[in-house]
């Protein structure tokens, strides 16, 4: 499909969680958008749109479903399906995706990967050193100060990263992920950093090769307790836009990290269609790369999307097929949040099957009840189905304002131990 048309785009989105939902409910109001399906969804997505329970690792099933739904257009959330070459596969079929092909992907699937690359274009990052065998590494271990980040190198839900502050907890981390306990295959390689501190922005870019643009900037809370304590999460609350940045430091960030990685890719002979989300830590010398994912970030999608006053759809098919214009995506000048609810124990062990209770909220009220860990039993009732079950987002003129309407439907919201972090927000906030 090669022009754009009210009411012509037949869609299917990969994905089950909130940044999912968050998509579907923004992209159902597009004038483009002919008909939408997900696979394999949740509970909240299949009260607007039909699901398909396919896994987002079942390449041939996706693919089949797009052909025999007659889609023109997949959007991909996760990134497992990215790095296992989905888009690769429905370009085969001449389906346009938003989400990079694999070669694009691999920066998310490999951290060593990404070190290499940053510095090869002399992007600011922490210094690393990888490692596949142990003596080595713990040899290497003795001689750092601490704290130090452990990675594994590989896809780890957002949950393989590790701040050790000590020798001790340094070796028995390493030895974890080595033998394979702690993240399987993704773990037998690991990356040993330098740890790096001041507040960590996220910052999501929409590219289609050369062009790109680049959405308001965002902060995610990763740690599960109150004053970013704790263990890292998938994500347990964001804002944006995040006002941490100010223009001097806007500039510093296009130089020194965008610009040359876009370029890096061209030389590189990447073709990026999709999201790249970068996470930097703003530091005492200046802005360094934490890491780069290849898709939109959970929970900052939640908060991003109702920043849109263009059509987010339309931006992501222009996007895949190269028809991108950055000076035309607008944003609005509003404030957006969200909280994770998640099951008691995130992001340890936690029980699943609890029935959840969601009052009906006021729309007027610029609010949303996002589902990520949902699903139905065989009586209708909605249960919990993951750490992070949902997320309510709520938009304001002010970030105090989002962050009141979020917290008054938090507090609406039940199911056995619940729990979510108060202090979304505290930097800006406080």
């Amino acid at each position: 499909m090669s022009k754009l048309e009210n009411s012509s785009l037949s869609v299917l989105v990969v994905g089950a969680g909130g940044r999912e939902h968050s998509i579907i409910h923004h992209c159902l109001k597009s004038p483009y958008l002919k008909k939408m399906i997900a696979a394999p969804g949740n509970a909240g997505i299949e009260e607007s749109i039909p699901c398909f329970p396919i896994s987002v690792s079942d390449l041939g099933s996706l693919v089949l479903l797009a052909k025999n739904q007659n889609i023109d257009f997949v959007i991909v959330g996760p990134e497992v399906p990215l790095c296992l070459g989905l888009a690769d596969a429905l370009a085969a079929e001449g389906i346009p995706c938003y989400g990079p092909k694999a070669v694009g992907a691999a920066f998310e699937a490999s951290k060593s990967l990404t070190n290499e690359f940053l510095d090869k274009y002399k992007i600011p990052t922490a210094k690393s050193t990888t490692f596949t065998e142990l003596k080595p590494a713990l040899a290497y271990l003795d001689q750092q100060d601490f704290p130090v980040v452990i990675k594994a190198d590989g896809l780890a839900a957002g949950k393989g990263v590790m701040i050790t502050e000590d020798l001790g907890e340094a070796q028995s981390t390493i030895k974890s992920m080595l033998s394979g306990d702690s993240f399987g295959e993704s773990g037998k390689t690991v990356v040993i950093e330098e740890c790096l501190s001041g507040p960590e922005i996220s910052i999501m870019l929409m590219v289609s090769g050369k062009d790109f643009v680049q959405l308001p900037f965002s902060q995610d809370h990763k740690r599960v307790g109150e004053g970013d304590t704790g263990k890292n999460t998938g994500g347990m609350g964001a804002y944006a836009p995040a006002s941490l940045v100010d223009k001097k430091m806007q500039e510093k960030i296009h130089q020194t990290i965008i610009k040359p990685t876009l370029e890096g890719f061209i030389s590189e002979g990447i073709d990026y269609r999709g999201t790249l989300y970068i996470g930097v830590m703003l530091t005492a010398t200046g802005p360094q790369v934490l890491e780069f994912n290849v898709r939109f970030g959970d929970p900052e999608t939640q908060v991003l999307l109702p920043l849109f006053k263009s059509d987010p759809l339309k931006v992501m098919y222009q996007c895949a097929t190269a028809g991108l214009i950055p000076d035309k995506v607008i944003f609005n000048n509003s404030y957006s949040m969200v909280v994770v609810l998640a099951a008691g124990g995130y992001p340890d062990e936690y029980a699943k099957g609890d029935p959840i209770s969601i009052p009906k909220i006021d729309s007027k009220e610029s609010t949303w009840i996002l589902h990520a860990g949902t699903k139905k039993d065989p009586r209708g009732q909605l249960i919990t189905n993951g750490g992070r079950v949902l997320g309510v987002t709520a938009s304001g003129t002010t970030l105090l304002e989002a962050s009141k309407r979020v917290y008054k439907a938090c507090h609406q919201i039940s199911f056995k131990d619940v729990y979510f972090r108060k202090d979304i927000g505290h930097q800006e906030l406080e």
